[in-house]
């Protein structure tokens, strides 16, 4: 459970867990859409376990439909690094996503997991796309 308040705490704030503060300048104080990136290195051994709970994760998504919400997420060359990349709408699109039963599973095994790299979160700016996200 607590694994759980703290991963939202930092999907919300863009905070790492050893950060205690962060500045992300002015372009951000007016945000509507956001952008996040997420990176971490999990066990070998529980790779596979994380990929099938990002399917999970994307099968919810996939059955919700929400206009609001672009998640994605790569594995890294070496089989077990994930770096997740998702766009919303708003910060309400981005509650509904960590409120999943899917997205809480993902998050409380993912911090039992024994991590060898803990998440590290940046919040972006979109500068240009040949994609169009939520109108911008």
């Amino acid at each position: 459970m607590q694994a759980r308040k703290i991963y939202r705490l930092l999907t919300k704030t863009g905070l790492s867990r050893s950060q205690k503060s962060i500045d992300y300048g002015p372009s951000t104080k007016n945000r509507v859409m956001k952008i996040v990136r997420v990176q971490y290195t999990t066990t070998p051994q529980f790779a596979p376990v994380n990929q099938a709970n990002i399917a999970a994760i994307v099968r919810e998504l996939k059955e919700l439909g929400h206009p609001g919400i672009k998640y994605g997420c790569w594995l890294l060359p070496d089989g077990k690094t994930f770096m997740h990349f998702d766009q919303f709408a708003t910060e309400e699109d981005h509650q509904l996503l960590t409120s999943l039963k899917s997205f809480q599973k993902f998050s409380d095994e993912l911090w039992a997991s024994g991590l060898e790299a803990e998440p590290k979160l940046d919040l972006l700016d979109l500068v240009a796309s040949t994609e169009d996200y939520f109108g911008k």
